[in-house]
Order: structure tokens, then C-alpha cells, then sequence
């Protein structure tokens, strides 16, 4: 299922945009050259790397659902896990205090009633247990071991600090993978406040080795809905400190701020934003001419499509599943609403495992791309009480709805892998004749009154992180690409970026892509120069037009 108002950045008319020729800081960390015909050769980042905008803002007024939202005090501790709808769609938006259980923590008092410090004696930092971070540090080399090409970045830039003042502040998953990539940009200069994107995902020992450090993080696995904005407060307001750069992972961070500190978001340089919900926000500031700041769109970059979307989540699908289930999913009616990248991902490894996959979509191409690939397309009503397990990777709201979920049969599997909790219906689970039943972390049975359970896995937040881990290799790929793109902003002449949403040019994804062929000793064919001119090419890229959409792999 796709979002109309994401694709439009899309359209073949962006294709005959012109890429001027110009200065890029990227290139010194790379083995390119750039001639005055912009010919550039493959090892450096180019000129070519100059983003390009994806629609010019048509000014036109749009009503956000959190225009609403008080932002003058914050709720009291009694009422962290009872506030209703807060100024997005977040993937908090589904955790409230209607649920018949607890939590099973070790340590039930929250982060921000204690006082920490770390071993420089600084306080500047709110996660579970500063004294975790001697584990979280281990799972950071292990880390670092698979994502060779970011550390390669980081080694060739340390010396020149490409982001020596900058200031950036973060709400991404925190984890290995993530720290791994706060590490590089503190490595190249910058200093960094942090927050999580997802009230489930953080892992509390990584935050506690990042804080041990000096980064500023504020983050625990299993925030409430309070804590999660008080978190995203606590990193933009910091008295003495501004930050001029955002990387994001969701919007919620750059929304936030334009609507509560709007002084301060009209100072930042740039934003880079890497989810199909956060770049869906940009668009709606773009269109309505409230976007008064450039932002980079990680998330439609080849490198992120093509390879964090589809085969992350190939693998990440199952071990959430299996973590959490133990169920057998061979013969198992499978439904996955939605057949984009992430989609397909989810659609092969359940089909490898012998499930029955069935997809929903609105959008004709997907749905005949999944018929083409042997998959039945269906409406969810026609199936809801056959199916065994609905995935839903739409990044769009009640894809599966109250009604539905009353009508499906006992022991269901419902589950979401799209950024945002608000796919699945959750919050109209929590009435008083529905019980809810903790079984395992992240598992909880809602019970209907005729003793029907249907099986809700992490409150409908993200699966994979929430319930399981992600490969380390492919989170390299999208690290290195938000690396480059929050360099490449930063030191960007004034005038290079307007106030607009601009895709990662294709040189830049082939850069990262050519940085992670070493791991597999693979070994690129050369144009020859007869050849690039017979092609209308240049012999080291890049090699396809920036309208060119590579094809996926069932």
C-alpha cells in the first residue's frame, strides 16, 4: 500500500533536472575527481552528489490533527500513561493505561527519578542504568566489526572534522548499529544530543555506553507516551546549547520542534530524515510552505529502498516472529497489507518458510508486481476470518481496524512493520470488555468475552526492533548514506539548498553502494572508453539516470 502524497517525489519530470556543478565536501573523503565537464571518477564524492528537489512548495494551508495539542506543561507522573492523542501519529500512540498487566522490568523506577552520573561526573543524560555500560560497549565493537564502510568513512575524514560545530540532535532506534553512527559523526566533529524514535526499540545498555562517553542521550526501552516527548524536550532544550542540524527517523523530532521551538528550528541548516512517515511530513511543510529549512530524503535513496527496506526486513520478519511466537509458519494464511519494499521483503521469507501470503494494495503496480511474483492480492475483509497472521507495512493508519480484528478467529497473530503504531487499531482494543494478558515481552493476548485471543505483538510498533534485532551489514549502508547526506549539508554554500525536500543524488548512492562491495570480494566490470560512449555514459558513473528504478528481488 503506497502514500500517494510520498510518491509524487517520484515523477520522471525531476529526471531532467540538471545537476549544477560545485563544490562538495563529500568528495574529499572518497577517491573521486571531478573534471570541469563534471565527468566525475568513481572513489570520491562528487559534484554530482548535489541533491536535487523533488516538486517545487506549492503554498496551500494544511491542518495538522496536533494543532491542538497544549504544549505549555507537560502531563503529571500519574498521567505519563494515560494521555491520549499527542502532536503526531508517533509510535507511542498506542501505549496508554487501559491494559490489565504490568511491566516485568527489574527496576520498575523511572530514569527520570534518579540521579546518574557517569564516570566524568556529568548528569547530562537520562537512560535505565548508566552502569550498563560496560555490556553496551561490547555490543558496539561487535558492531562496528560488520559495518566496515562506515568506519572506513569515519578513519579517511577524522582528521579534517567535516563537522567541527556542528550540533546535532537525533531521535533515531537507538542501538549498536545506530551508536556505531554517533560515534562517526562525534569522531568527524560534531556534538550530538540523542533521543529514540520508538518507545520499544532502545537498547538500554547501548545508551548507557553512549552517555558514559559524553553524548547526551535520553532514552530507555519501554518510555510511556510522557516520556517519550519529554525525552525530544530534553534534547532540543538545553540551555547553552542550540542545535543547527536534525536527524530524524520518523518526524516526530522535527515536528516538534517547529511547532514548540519554531526560533530555533528556523536556525537549523538541514534536516536528514530517513522513514517514509517523516519524509511524508516534510512534503506536507513543503507544500504549505512552512518547510523554512532544506531537508535531505534518506529514505527514498536507492541505498535505503533497495536494501534497508527489502533486505533487512527479509530477515529482521522472522526473527521477530519466531522470538516472540514460536509458531510454525509453514501452511500458515498469511495477509501482508502492502507490497512496497518492505513488503516484499516480508513476503519472501514468509513464503520461503511455506506460509499461504496473501497481499492487500491500493496501488495497481504493486498489486500486479505481487501477482506477477505468484502471490494472490486480495481485500482484507474477503479473508479476515481464514487468516492466521496479518503484517501490515503500509506506513498509512487503521489498515486494520476494530471490526476486523473482531471477526478474526482465535489465536491470530497481529503484527505491524511500517514506522508508526497507528497502522494497526490499537487504542480501540482498550475498552473495558477486552482484557489484556501479558504473556511475554512485547507479547501481549487480547481476550474477547467469548474467551477469543488474538495475539498483538510489541502494542502494534515497529516488529523487528521492538521484538528482535536487525542485521548489522544493512544498517551500514543507510549509516554511511545519513553520514554523507548531514555532511554534505552542513558545509554547503549558502543558496545550494533552497527551503525544500531534495532525494540523495544517484552518484552518491553508487559511492555508498561500490564502499560495502569489499565485504564480498566483489570486483566491478570497467567500462571500456568505447563502450561509455556508445552508452552516452561516463566510464565511472553514474550509471543510471536518476529516474531509474531497480528492479527487486522476490
Amino acid at each position: 500500500m503506497s502514500d500517494p502524497a510520498v510518491e509524487v517525489k517520484l515523477e520522471v519530470k525531476q529526471a531532467s533536472k540538471e545537476v549544477k556543478e560545485s563544490e562538495n565536501v563529500a568528495e574529499k573523503y572518497s577517491a573521486m575527481t571531478v573534471s570541469k565537464n563534471s565527468e566525475t571518477i568513481m572513489g570520491d564524492v562528487s559534484s554530482a552528489f548535489i541533491a536535487v528537489p523533488t516538486h517545487k512548495p506549492v503554498k496551500k494551508q494544511i491542518q495538522f490533527v496536533e494543532d491542538k495539542q497544549e504544549f505549555s506543561r507537560f502531563p503529571t507522573k500519574a498521567g505519563r500513561r494515560s494521555l491520549s492523542r499527542s502532536i503526531s501519529q508517533s509510535s507511542t500512540d498506542s501505549y496508554g493505561s487501559a491494559a490489565s498487566y504490568t511491566d516485568s522490568s527489574d527496576d520498575e523506577t523511572s530514569p527520570r527519578d534518579k540521579t546518574q552520573v557517569n564516570s566524568k561526573g556529568s548528569s547530562n543524560f537520562c537512560v535505565k542504568n548508566i552502569k550498563q555500560a560496560e555490556f553496551g560497549r561490547r555490543e558496539i565493537e561487535i558492531a562496528e566489526q560488520d559495518m566496515t564502510a562506515l568506519i572506513s568513512l569515519r578513519k579517511r575524514a577524522q582528521s579534517e572534522k567535516p563537522l567541527a560545530g556542528a550540533k546535532i540532535v537525533g531521535c533515531t532506534h537507538i542501538t549498536a548499529q545506530t551508536a556505531v553512527l554517533i560515534e562517526t559523526l562525534v569522531a568527524l566533529g560534531a556534538q550530538c544530543r540523542w533521543t529514540t524514535c520508538n518507545i520499544y526499540s532502545t537498547q538500554n545498555e547501548v545508551a548507557a555506553a553512549l552517555s558514559e562517553t559524553g553524548v547526551a542521550v535520553f532514552a530507555w526501552k519501554g518510555e510511556s507516551e510522557d516520556d517519550f516527548w519529554w525525552c525530544i524536550d530534553r534534547c532540543v532544550n538545553n540551555e547553552g546549547w542550540q542545535p543547527n542540524m536534525i536527524l530524524d527517523d520518523g518526524g516526530d523530532l522535527t515536528h516538534w520542534m517547529y511547532k514548540k521551538y519554531p526560533n530555533v528550528f528556523k536556525k537549523i541548516r538541514g534536516i536528514v530524515e530517513e522513514s517514509v512517515t517523516g519524509v511524508h511530513r516534510l512534503y506536507q511543510l513543503s507544500k504549505a510552505g512552512k518547510l523554512c529549512v532544506p531537508a535531505m530524503n534518506v529514505n527514498d535513496s536507492v541505498t535505503k529502498q533497495k536494501f534497508d527496506n527489502l533486505y533487512c526486513c527479509r530477515e529482521s520478519i522472522l526473527d521477530g516472529l519466531k522470538r516472540t511466537t514460536d509458531v510454525m509458519f509453514g501452511g500458515k494464511q498469511v495477509v501482508i497489507c502492502g507490497y512496497g519494499e518492505v513488503g516484499k521483503g516480508c513476503c519472501a521469507a514468509l513464503k520461503a518458510l511455506g506460509s499461504v501470503v496473501s497481499i492487500t494494495e491500493i496501488d495497481p503496480i504493486c498489486a500486479l508486481q505481487a501477482c506477477m511474483d505468484g502471490f494472490r492480492v486480495v481485500k482484507l475483509n474477503e479473508v479476515i476470518r481464514q487468516v492466521d497472521v496479518i503484517i501490515t507495512c503500509t506506513g498509512n493508519k487503521n489498515v486494520v481496524t476494530r471490526d476486523q480484528l473482531d471477526r478474526m478467529k482465535n489465536g491470530s497473530i497481529v503484527c505491524n512493520m511500517g514506522h508508526s503504531n497507528t497502522e494497526i487499531d490499537v487504542a480501540s482494543l482498550r475498552t473495558p470488555e477486552l482484557t489484556w494478558e501479558r504473556v511475554r515481552s512485547q507479547v501481549d493476548h487480547v481476550i474477547w468475552p467469548d474467551g477469543k485471543r488474538v495475539i498483538l505483538l510489541a502494542e502494534g510498533c515497529l516488529l523487528n526492533l521492538s521484538c528482535s534485532t536487525v542485521p548489522t551489514f544493512v544498517l551500514s549502508i543507510t549509516a554511511t548514506t545519513q553520514a554523507l547526506a548531514l555532511i554534505e549539508l552542513y558545509n554547503a554554500p549558502e543558496g545550494r539548498y533552497k527551503q525544500d525536500v531534495y532525494l540523495l543524488p544517484k552518484k552518491m548512492d553508487e559511492y555508498v553502494a561500490s564502499l560495502h562491495l569489499t565485504t564480498f570480494d566483489a570486483h566491478l566490470t570497467e567500462l571500456s572508453d568505447d563502450q561509455a560512449k556508445y552508452l552516452g555514459l561516463n566510464k565511472n558513473g553514474p550509471f543510471k539516470p536518476n529516474y531509474y528504478r531497480y528492479s527487486s528481488t522476490k
